[in-house]
Parts: C-alpha cells; structure tokens; sequence
C-alpha cells in the first residue's frame, strides 16, 4: 500500500475530502519527524512507539580504497507495535 492508496482509503471511510487527508497525514509525519529529531519519543496507545536508538561508534571499511573508517555514535528513528497491534496483525494472518 503507497501513501496515495492509505490516503484514498481513510477519505472513503470518513468522508473526509482527499486534501484535508493528505494535509492531515503530511502533518502528523512532519511533527514525528521534528519530535524524533528532538529527542522526544512518541507513545500511542493500543499502536506503537517511534522511538530513537542508539548506534554506538564503530570502526567500518571503505571497500573499494580498503581503508578503515571511523563511524561516529548516531542515532537512528525505530518504531516498536503495541502488544495490541502486534497480536491483531498475528490473529488475521492466518
């Protein structure tokens, strides 16, 4: 499912028109952005968690030069489902 699709879905659903949508969903991505890029988690309920994890410092190869290369700590965006949404998932899969 492409962003297009999910947008299309939600505003057949609702009635809602397909720009008040996509304003709505580009919204809310913008803000999870912005939150994650400040060090803020975001907690839903019953769906899940995007989280920042950290990646500590490493030593990496460049393969085409063989040369080592220094990676610096970083922090990388994740997203972990609620129990909820994890067991609903398993539950219609079958």
């Amino acid at each position: 499912m492409r962003k297009s699709d999910l947008i299309n879905q939600i505003s057949e659903k609702t009635g809602i028109p397909k720009v008040d949508v996509l304003v709505t969903l580009e919204t809310m991505f913008k803000e999870v952005k912005e939150s994650l890029a400040n060090g803020q988690n975001i907690y839903i309920r019953g769906f899940g968690s995007f989280i920042t994890k950290k990646r500590a410092a490493k030593i990496g190869r460049n393969i085409k030069k063989n040369i080592a290369v220094e990676i610096p700590e970083h922090f990388i965006p994740a997203f972990k489902p609620a129990k909820e949404f994890v067991n609903e998932v398993k539950s219609k899969r079958k």
